[in-house]
């Protein structure tokens, strides 16, 4: 692990991961779970970035809010998360949104499921608290960030991405002044402020804040005590804070953690099925965007014990074989052909079968003569034999969640509709 620079403010911090998100545009990818459950890059799910980012920096002080279809996320949770130790000053706690406020109240917003926690959150004492989005894709090394915070006086420190202005409508957008200070924020405009000095970009929020913990508790208070607050921390707590005090903003490329190889700093929302896609696609690179085997600063997991990884079969036409993919554990590749593909635990492919640019969640099964290009198929999934998806644009539409990109989503009641 890698050991953060300077003092170890992460000691005394509480990382708090609000992970209870639906994830609509995933489409039927969350029908039965939440965007930070859904699996990512082979063995992973979306939110162990955020918490094995607060692990490898040194914060050992955690809580997860969920809400929204929470079971699986829990469930992977206590699985790959129970390692932490009340002896050593550790805690892991999982907060799902249980009306202790209000019997008539869930979590009204992302401030709000930070507010309901409180008395949990003041009982570890942590003196600063890192507030996280579970659904994103990037490795970033939050003692960095905790650094800037006490070192600028900041009241909130606001984690940002340098993006192109006309991406930025879909952000959060800060404006900055020469030292950084944020002078205004706004949540997804029309026309996004540019950066000083640089007028083609601007700076989006990560979602990330840091606070000083009895600082953040009187302004989620003072939040709730307001009819007309949406109790949302971009909509509502940092703007008031920019207004009223100080907030700073930290770029992301000061704390990205990446190898030499990796030519970018990596941040992906994932949030639509393209993007989704895509950023599965992107681990499948001969120096992929972002390196998955970085020992320094691993992704943990949920270490699912199986056998390893089979490919049968070595005659012409009828060879098992994967160029440029990424296979997990408990796959068999049976006389078939995966390329620049991701097989996650479990998928068995049938002889003669081909799958081309294909993200194949848990426990999938892939019929012979099956022939699937630019596909996502949710976990459980059995492919028909013969079946062949992404050579009839037209026909894909209709049986499938066809994207703009060319992208279908198969799921199991898709599968269930189909008159082979």
């Amino acid at each position: 692990m890698r050991t953060p620079t300077g003092s170890p403010l992460a000691r005394d911090a509480m990382a708090y991961v609000l992970a209870g998100g639906r994830g609509s545009r995933l489409a039927e990818l969350t029908d039965n779970r939440a965007k930070p459950a859904v699996y990512f890059g082979g063995m992973s799910r979306i939110i162990d970035f955020a918490l094995s980012n607060a692990i490898n920096s040194g914060i050992r002080r955690i809580g997860v809010a969920t809400q929204y279809k929470a079971h699986s996320l829990i469930r992977h949770m206590n699985r790959a998360w129970n390692f932490m130790r009340p002896e050593r000053n550790e805690s892991f706690d999982i907060l799902p949104a249980s009306q202790r406020i209000s019997e008539l109240l869930w979590y009204e917003g992302t401030a709000d499921a930070v507010f309901q926690n409180i008395d949990i959150i003041a009982s570890y004492t942590p003196k600063y608290m890192v507030i996280l989005a579970g659904d994103h894709i990037y490795k970033m090394d939050y003692e960095l960030m905790l650094q800037q915070h006490v070192n600028s006086g900041a009241d909130v420190t606001v984690g940002c991405l340098v993006v192109p202005r006309k991406d930025a409508r879909a952000f959060g957008v800060m404006h900055v002044d020469e030292n950084d200070v944020i002078t205004s924020f706004l949540e997804k405009p029309k026309d996004p402020p540019s950066i000083p000095g640089d007028p083609a970009h601007a700076l989006a929020s990560m979602g990330i804040y840091v606070f000083d913990t009895e600082f953040l508790f009187e302004q989620l208070r003072r939040d709730a005590a307001d009819p007309d607050s949406k109790r949302d921390f971009g909509g509502d707590i940092i703007p008031y804070i920019v207004k009223h005090g100080k907030a700073q903003a930290h770029r992301f490329t000061n704390s990205c953690i990446r190898v030499s190889e990796e030519i970018e700093e990596y941040w992906r929302d994932v949030g639509t099925v393209d993007a989704y896609f895509e950023a599965n696609l992107d681990l499948t690179d001969t120096v992929p965007k972002l390196d998955m085997y970085d020992r320094d600063w691993p992704i943990w997991t949920d270490t699912v014990v199986a056998a390893p990884a089979k490919f049968v079969h070595d005659e012409e036409g009828r060879r098992g074989q994967a160029i440029s993919s990424l296979i997990s554990q408990d796959c068999i590749v049976s006389g078939s052909l995966a390329r620049r593909s991701l097989l996650f635990t479990g998928v068995k492919m049938g002889s003669f079968s081909s799958v081309n640019e294909a993200v194949i969640l848990p426990y999938c099964n892939i019929g012979r003569h099956a022939r699937l290009s630019r596909v996502v198929i949710d976990s459980g999934v059995r492919i028909p034999e013969g079946l062949v998806v992404g050579e009839d644009p037209e026909l894909d539409g209709r049986r499938f969640r066809r994207t703009d990109n060319g992208v279908c989503l198969i799921t199991k009641p898709m599968i269930d509709r189909l008159n082979l």
